[in-house]
């Protein structure tokens, strides 16, 4: 290549994927700002989401020697427990260090974003898509530490090495080692980004085909990509088993998913369709703005790896068939975002800057009624302050899992998370490797020194294991507090012994029925 065509094609690509160091250290300063000031309200609140809270107890518990699936029972990867654990050693409670680490995920994810976006968009549509994934989460229960707040980071790495092997930017084979190094990493984060990660893989090895890449070659670098996306598990068995645990690693992990009964069918369906109106505005952004019609021709390739990418998204979802919260949803914003930015290209400033606000504002109203009716930093510390036990163990039946932390209390069971033993998709010992009656009848033997329960009950409860629990409150417990954490809930903290119960409290009446 002649020296004056180099210096034009580098100029090229410059003007396309950023506007030098300066320019960048802009974008990047504005996303953090946009992800502070977007997230700042969810900082001082311990109990933003119950799956946070208990995956912030798991790596405060791994810090001092508990093993996850085995002291202390869940199905998520232990790479996102090792992320909290992480997060726990940056000192004070750790309710506000996974926040900042977690926001410091999404600032790095938007960055990305902003980066991915220029190869198709200008710098305003990459800049609005960028600041609209921020914005997003706090739609979806993205706000604190969800899984995909995380996973996402690593699942654009991958997309964007696919992105240069198909675009001719990088080699085949190295392009597509940074990818599927980067599905291992993510699998060990929550194992739904699988679909995904063999999109991307097919994607490769379409694009060596059609680059007529030796067969023989090719089938080698297939071995060694799904080599470097298993590995990150295998490594993970491979210790779980040295030490003994590989049967309680392939159940937590594996085999107890298909134990889970199904939910009715028209929650699930009521969780679909919040899903897909929380969605809805992005999708006509991009139905409406037809954007793979604005990208140059020489970008199509790798336009079509965005759509493609997104399609698969929404396929996965839809294939998990859980709707029961709209973070399960949360996948899909990653490369709808990209996907939308050279629509905003086209967009006037004020139709720009007033969708912005109204997503901003969408978010911020999600937050605070999500804490009004979940309770927030008040609420957390006076049911801790109620249900700390004299002597004991705290057992939270159903309420806030941070109570354990908020308390500093032993845990009285491996299954402390409240939805393994309170909820009827998790009746059977196929589910969580228990009897869920026997380890509810073995704990309340120990005499927990105080139980958390919640009213009114929740609807899709185990009536049967909420039997038990009634026959000892009534027999050997006593009703010490109600805290209101919300205009239509309670938190009942029950003290062993007899009592006075709190004038405020539900009647006996309303606390035996079923619902």
């Amino acid at each position: 290549m002649k020296d004056g065509q180099g210096q034009r094609g580098w100029t090229a690509r410059r003007s396309r994927n950023g506007q030098g160091w300066g320019g960048q250290g802009i974008v990047l300063l504005l996303l953090t700002l946009v992800a502070l000031v977007a997230r700042a309200r969810t900082f001082g609140n311990p109990v933003i989401g119950f799956d946070e809270q208990f995956y912030l107890l798991v790596g405060d518990r791994m810090l001092h020697g508990a093993l996850p699936y085995v002291d202390i029972f869940d199905r998520k990867p232990i790479g996102l427990f090792l992320l909290y654990a992480g997060a726990r050693l940056l000192g004070g409670d750790g309710f506000l260090a996974y926040k900042l680490v977690t926001t410091g995920f999404v600032i790095a994810t938007a960055y990305g974003v902003h980066r991915v976006a220029r190869r198709f968009a200008g710098p305003i549509g990459a800049v609005v898509a960028a600041i609209l994934y921020i914005l997003w989460l706090n739609l979806m229960e993205g706000e604190g530490g969800q899984s995909p707040v995380f996973y996402n980071a690593l699942m654009l790495v991958a997309a964007g090495a696919v992105l240069r092997a198909v675009q001719g930017r990088g080699r085949l084979c190295v392009q597509g080692a940074v990818a599927m190094a980067a599905i291992g990493i993510a699998l060990q984060i929550k194992y739904s980004v699988l679909p995904e990660g063999v999109a991307f893989g097919c994607i490769l090895l379409w694009h060596g085909w059609r680059m007529r890449v030796p067969m023989a070659r090719l089938a080698g670098m297939a071995l060694g990509w799904i080599a470097l996306a298993l590995l990150p598990t295998l490594v993970v068995y491979g210790i779980y088993t040295a030490m003994g645990h590989g049967p309680a690693w392939l159940f937590g992990n594996f085999l107890s998913v298909g134990g889970q009964a199904a939910r009715p069918l028209t929650d699930e369906l009521e969780g679909l369709a919040a899903c897909v109106g929380i969605l809805s505005p992005l999708a006509l952004v991009i139905a409406l703005g037809r954007p793979w019609r604005r990208v140059p021709g020489e970008a199509r390739g790798g336009f079509g790896v965005l759509l493609i990418w997104l399609a698969v998204t929404v396929l996965a979802v839809l294939l998990y068939g859980r709707f029961g919260s709209p973070h399960y949803a949360m996948p899909i914003v990653l490369p709808a975002v990209i996907v939308a930015a050279p629509v905003f290209d086209r967009w006037r400033r004020t139709w720009i800057i007033a969708f912005v606000l109204a997503i901003a504002l969408a978010g911020q109203i999600v937050l605070f009624f999500s804490e009004r009716t979940k309770g927030g930093a008040a609420e957390a510390i006076a049911v801790a302050h109620a249900a700390t036990p004299i002597s004991g163990c705290l057992y939270v039946y159903d309420g806030y899992p941070a109570l354990y932390m908020l308390t500093h209390s032993c845990l009285p069971s491996r299954w402390v998370f409240p939805g393994h033993l309170n909820t009827r998709d998790e009746a059977s010992a196929a589910a969580i490797g228990t009897d869920p009656v026997a380890e509810i009848r073995r704990i309340l033997a120990q005499r927990p020194g105080a139980i958390v329960d919640d009213y009114p009950r929740f609807a899709f409860g185990n009536a049967a294991t909420r039997a038990v629990l009634r026959g000892v409150l009534a027999r050997d417990y006593h009703l010490a507090a109600c805290v209101p954490t919300g205009p239509h809930r309670m938190r009942l903290v029950y003290r062993p012994g007899p009592g006075t119960t709190p004038a405020h409290c539900p009647s006996r009446a309303a606390l035996d029925s079923p619902t």
